[in-house]
């Protein structure tokens, strides 16, 4: 018999008080409190260890999300009308919208503190780009289901701040856009709201002072924990003064640390390292702009990238929303994970800042998000085609099952130290017939154990993990890549993570979850 300790702080995303969390197969007593749950089973179905999770002896944590089939909501504060690469994130963001439900897309004051000759915002842009969504919508949807309406989106378009800063916040100060993000917040629904700044924060600072105003410290508390928060920057200066003002927030910040070269943040992955021939002005125009309908040509042609030096693609903004695509690689609640977006550590009361991954003999913070950098153009490459190409036309994403798993959820399987674990991508397809490309791979930055793991058969169908002897109490970290021969070639994923139990602990086979949320 084992009894599952769950702690939970003051982020958790979908909590009434006192709730009983849904937990997995098998639990025979459950009891608990606001912040703390014990429940007792004769066998672990599935437990897992991410810092800063706590692991000693038979105690262990596990939630499951409700909403795990649900679409991710999205709400979008955006600079544009300063660099023109908000407008190249947008376009981007419009062939991928099927896979989010836009709650708004918020024009706070463009450009970066000091750029423009005066305070504006520039929402006439977003609409612009809507407007040419909307002509290849219907195309689009011959390729993928869930477009939204183009009157969906226009209605979303929100009037921010031209002001910014904490002069711009308190009594006076409230905003369409800050109202709007209050309004989103409050719907009923069992979902977080993940909110990608691309610009600065001063709309969504006065919504939580505003809340915290009007509902006092348990309003707010309630409030904070439906929402998770990727910061581009800290554009408007002010992230020292929400964490400090309103503690507890989910917060994912991309900046280098200071003292040190702004351009070595995550997010400048997005232009800066690996193959930067990948954002050239040539690529753009052939996968971009021409041929590819009214989108291509408002992508805008320059913007500032050195020191790369194509100052064409730059999307400097594209991990916020990156970090939240369901795309099988990537879970929202775990920043240390990785995935397009570039991956974090924890800092502290649920802030999260860059961390490096090695790749290729390289490493920095910017190779969190430049090591994917082939596939996401790829993808990219693709969905423009979709606003163009009738079906038969155009390739499609490989269709992958891991371990009988036909989600793009996280695997989760258990294991004992010394154990070899069977990987299987056994009925995977592909929409079109393309031959299938495997590739089974380790993810040490992303996994808590120490030693080296050995894959055999890592370009297979099937693959063999064979599990360090010394790894009790730790997470394995298997990627699972599987490419078509289409053009341009696609690539599908899915995540294995194998918790290395201790040798006494009893086994159970693999389960998969979409998301989990710990202390």
């Amino acid at each position: 018999m084992i009894t599952l300790l769950l702690l939970f702080s003051s982020y958790s995303l979908i909590k009434a008080k006192n709730p009983q969390p849904n937990l997995v197969p098998g639990i025979r007593e459950w009891a608990g409190g606001e912040s703390t749950y014990a429940f007792t089973t004769d066998s672990i179905d599935w437990a897992g260890i991410t810092s800063p999770v706590i692991f000693k002896g038979d105690s262990v944590t596990a939630y499951r999300d409700p909403a795990a089939d649900l679409k991710l909501r999205l709400l979008v504060l955006t600079d544009i009308g300063g660099d023109p690469d908000d407008q190249q994130s947008m376009i981007r963001l419009m062939v991928y919208s099927n896979e989010f439900e836009i709650e708004g897309l918020i024009a706070s004051a463009s450009g970066t503190p000091g750029e423009l000759e005066e305070a504006v915002i520039k929402p006439h842009l977003i609409r612009e780009i809507v407007e040419a969504y909307g002509r290849v919508r219907d195309n689009l949807a011959q390729h993928a289901k869930g477009y939204p309406s183009t009157d969906h989106l226009l209605a979303r378009i929100k009037f921010g701040n031209p002001q910014r800063g904490l002069d711009a916040i308190g009594e006076g100060h409230d905003t369409d856009g800050s109202r709007w993000i209050i309004s989103v917040v409050d719907r009923p629904d069992p979902r977080p709201v993940n909110i990608a700044i691309w610009g600065g924060q001063t709309d969504l600072a006065q919504a939580l002072w505003r809340v915290r105003t009007q509902r006092g410290p348990a309003g707010l508390k309630a409030f904070i924990d439906r929402i998770r928060i990727y910061d581009v920057y800290d554009q408007d200066g002010i992230a020292n003064w929400i964490w400090k003002e309103f503690p507890g927030l989910f917060y994912v910040m991309s900046k280098a640390p200071e003292g040190h070269d702004k351009r070595e943040a995550v997010f400048r992955g997005m232009y800066l390292g690996g193959d930067e021939s990948l954002t050239s002005r040539e690529w753009m125009e052939i996968n971009i702009r021409q041929a590819h309908g009214p989108l291509g040509p408002l992508y805008p042609t320059r913007t500032w990238t050195a020191p790369n030096p194509h100052a064409a693609i730059k999307e400097g903004d594209t991990p916020s929303w990156f970090y939240f695509l369901p795309n099988g690689l990537n879970n929202p609640s775990f920043p240390n994970w990785g995935g397009w977006g570039g991956r974090f550590v924890n800092t502290g009361d649920c802030i999260y800042r860059d961390a490096k991954d090695s790749v290729e003999a390289i490493t920095d913070a910017r190779s969190t998000v430049w090591r994917w950098r082939s596939a996401f153009q790829r993808d990219f490459q693709a969905r423009m085609d979709w606003c163009v190409k009738p079906k038969a036309e155009a390739n499609h994403h490989p269709f992958v099952i891991c371990n009988g798993d036909s989600t793009r959820n996280m695997v989760h399987i258990q294991a004992r130290p010394g154990d070899t674990i069977r990987l299987s991508a056994a009925g995977s397809s592909d929409p079109e017939g393309q031959n299938l490309v495997y590739r089974w791979w380790y993810y040490p930055e992303a996994s808590t154990c120490q030693e080296k793991v050995v894959i055999d058969r890592w370009k297979s169908s099937e693959a063999d993990v064979v599990i360090p002897a010394n790894a009790s109490n730790s997470e394995i970290h298997i990627i699972l890549e599987v490419t078509d021969d289409g053009e341009p070639s696609l690539t599908s994923y899915r995540r294995v993570v194998i918790l290395a139990l201790q040798p006494h602990l009893s086994v159970r086979s693999s389960v998969s979850f979409h998301s989990f949320h710990w202390s």
